[in-house]
């Protein structure tokens, strides 16, 4: 299958149906771009891949995105911010469609989309998310809300829309967090919501399994990436973290995509599983905010002395 060239190709918008562009074919695309060019196995060969929450630079979405394409998938990457999204399907000569993971008839519309522009889907990525960081007490129903809505309806809804267009024998993967597991202070909205869509991973794998269909869920720890820049820039913080890895390092988005582009491949015999992609820290423990804020503070004055 190619994709037709022109990163201007667009197909009607309807309120059923996200707006997509393309990218262009992938030869035009190796011929300028050595970074598809290199020997690498080619474990997704052929297959057909969307990936939500793929429109912040840099992000986990982009990442896997990448690693797809270099492994021989076609990527449509989804989100809500066109020109980044159009950007990276450019880079990857994949297609991109604007959906709100929030909107049900948006959701509806990318499936539709992703079978137009794909031929199929053989692959979903859930790499949608929200850091919320609030005390208990002082989390909002308002907060909440968005949150249930971004990290458990949206996604339950994203999977079944991809479900009802899904080849047998396809490869689902949500993006958990090491926080669903172990603790982590002022956290409780985020990993409870990712802690649920384990849950529910499961139950697709259960139901889904007759079809081939495998359904798993990746748990990151602290990594570097849009959503913890900040903290990530505080070499204090980091080493917070890091203490507490049995592989003495935080991972990287890298360490995570390719865990999915595995769980997404034929090798995988896995399904209805959470794979740790954390260094270990579910072994031990997150630090807490005090050790967290003193960590910061050390590392502040080391650098103000020079």
């Amino acid at each position: 299958m190619t994709f037709p060239s022109g990163a201007g190709a667009r197909v009607r918008r309807t309120a059923r149906q996200p707006r997509i562009g393309m990218g262009p074919t992938r030869s035009a695309v190796a011929g300028r771009n050595n970074a598809f060019n290199g020997e690498i196995m080619k474990r997704l060969e052929g297959k057909r891949a969307v990936i939500i929450g793929a429109a912040a630079k840099g992000n986990l979405g982009q990442i896997t995105a990448r690693q797809f394409a270099r492994e021989g998938a076609h990527v449509l990457v989804a989100g809500r911010h066109e020109a980044p999204l159009a950007e990276l399907a450019q880079e990857i000569s994949g297609a991109y469609a604007l959906c709100d993971i929030t909107d049900e008839s948006a959701l509806a519309g990318l499936a539709t989309t992703a079978v137009e522009a794909l031929g199929g889907v053989d692959i979903a990525v859930n790499s949608s998310g929200w850091g919320l960081l609030t005390p208990f007490l002082d989390t909002t129903r308002q907060e909440l809300e968005r949150m249930v809505s971004l990290q458990f309806i949206g996604p339950y809804q994203f999977f079944q829309a991809m479900l009802r267009v899904m080849a047998d024998d396809g490869a689902i993967v949500q993006v958990s967090s090491a926080t669903a597991k172990i603790m982590m202070e002022d956290h409780a909205a985020y990993m409870g919501t990712k802690a649920g869509m384990d849950h529910v991973i499961r139950c697709i794998a259960n139901e889904f399994g007759t079809r081939g269909i495998r359904a798993n869920s990746v748990a990151p720890g602290f990594t570097a990436s849009p959503m913890t820049e900040r903290a990530a820039r505080n070499p204090g913080v980091v080493g917070a973290f890091a203490k507490e890895y049995p592989l003495g390092r935080v991972g990287t988005l890298q360490d995570t995509a390719e865990a999915i582009t595995w769980l997404c491949s034929d090798a995988c015999f896995i399904t209805g599983e959470v794979l740790q992609v954390n260094g270990g820290v579910t072994l031990r423990r997150n630090p807490t905010n005090a050790e967290i804020v003193a960590a910061a503070k050390v590392a502040r004055e080391a650098r103000d002395a020079g």
